[in-house]
């Protein structure tokens, strides 16, 4: 490695410093701030690169699967490599920016949730022929999620015009009669639990550019995404701390952000032809772009670190308690409702299927292990399975 790096240029140096920092991720190694002198940089890349050696031996040796190996990294080394001459001269772009953010995101919570269930994520790096590639993390049939799901992906490519035409309703500007170039980069969750009385959650952060045809800069972008909490059987003391976590985050940029982005949530996670919320809400955006992209960045990094504080303590809180075989088939009707949604109502669902390489076990990730649905079920009148769908028939101020 330090014969290859001592005639390689800086921006190749680069890359492979990221491979290195990626490879340390698993075992949490800070390699220390960068150094700024071409030797420094040898240096550097020669200790992490060693650093990752040795992590990735031990994870061989202990069996646990690296979250980002070197076949990840190399999928997306191509967009790096496509950097403007801004990284060289120090700065970074937002696409690498954000692309950093959410894999070092996804580790955390792949640790934590692991600790949480005792049972460790499947990691399955993919590649997309079209542009970029992910990281999936699965985890099934664990001790307390029948199903939970961090997903990663980091794409670029040239956009049908299907596509372009389902955006074009939001930016008028857009040129629906010819494809566009693009670059997205995201992390998304969902985590469906065994015990009804745990809430399912979902988070989704993203950003967005389209690119110039010559220059390959961004001409268009955005941020968008949200977090959200459907319960099977309600708890006024968990909405209150998700929401109240949510609005924390939301208040470090502005304190209009948490009532306009639950409002905009209240109103996008809603079933029409059922009249109610898929949940109780939480905070959802998009086409975000009305201030500097580094601010918005802040306000992004804030809410994704939120998700283990808003959620966790509800996971330990309920997850032991016990249940019945009614209350889980009735967390099996909610999940039907889910499951609705996302197939007819979801926008993100959509535009992922018309995505060409679209990664169909990617985009369906979101759905349960077992749903269930029944012919004009009906609750009976004041039980626990009525205030649920009572709360769901008009959104409440719950921080």
């Amino acid at each position: 490695l330090g014969l290859t790096t001592a005639v390689m240029s800086d921006k190749n140096i680069r890359y492979l410093y990221d491979i290195a920092v990626a490879r340390t991720t698993v075992l949490n190694v800070n390699s220390g701030n960068r150094v700024k002198t071409r030797a420094g940089w040898k240096l550097l890349i020669f200790a992490s690169g060693m650093t990752g050696s040795i992590a990735y031996a031990y994870c061989n040796y202990t069996g646990r699967t690296p979250l980002l190996n070197e076949t990840y990294c190399d999928a997306l080394g191509s967009a790096r490599l496509r950097r403007s001459s801004n990284e060289h001269n120090g700065s970074t772009s937002m696409d690498l920016k954000m692309e950093r953010y959410i894999r070092d995101l996804q580790s955390n919570i792949v640790r934590e949730v692991e600790a949480l269930d005792g049972k460790k994520f499947l990691v399955d790096n993919w590649t997309r022929k079209e542009g970029g590639g992910g990281t999936s993390c699965i985890l099934q049939d664990g001790n307390v999620f029948e199903k939970a799901g961090v997903n990663i992906s980091v794409v670029h490519g040239t956009l049908p015009t299907a596509a372009v035409m389902q955006m074009k309703s939001r930016h008028k500007e857009l040129d629906a009669s010819k494809p566009q170039n693009f670059f997205a980069a995201g992390i998304s969750i969902v985590m469906h639990p065994h015990n009804p009385m745990v809430p399912t959650v979902h988070m989704n952060y993203r950003y967005f550019e389209l690119r110039d045809e010559e220059t390959g800069g961004a001409r268009l972008w955005w941020f968008g995404g949200g977090s959200d909490l459907t319960p099977s059987y309600f708890f006024e003391e968990d909405a209150i701390h998700f929401h109240k976590t949510l609005k924390s985050a939301c208040d470090k940029h502005d304190k209009e952000f948490y009532p306009r982005f639950k409002k905009w949530c209240d109103k996008y996670f809603y079933l029409q032809h059922r009249q109610e919320a898929r949940g109780i809400g939480g905070i959802f955006f998009d086409d975000l772009n009305e201030r500097p992209a580094e601010k918005l960045f802040d306000f992004i990094k804030d809410c994704g670190n939120s998700f283990l504080p808003s959620y966790v303590p509800l996971v330990k809180k309920r997850m032991n308690v016990k249940f019945t075989e009614n209350e889980k088939r009735w967390q099996q009707l909610r999940r039907g409702r889910y499951v609705e949604f996302n197939l007819i109502w979801d926008r993100g669902t959509k535009f992922g299927l018309q995505t060409p390489g679209a990664r169909i076990e990617s985009i369906l990730m979101s759905l349960p292990l077992t749903a269930r649905w029944e012919y004009m079920h009906s609750p009976v009148v004041g039980s626990k399975e009525q205030v649920i769908l009572d709360v769901l028939k008009k959104p409440r101020d719950w921080a």
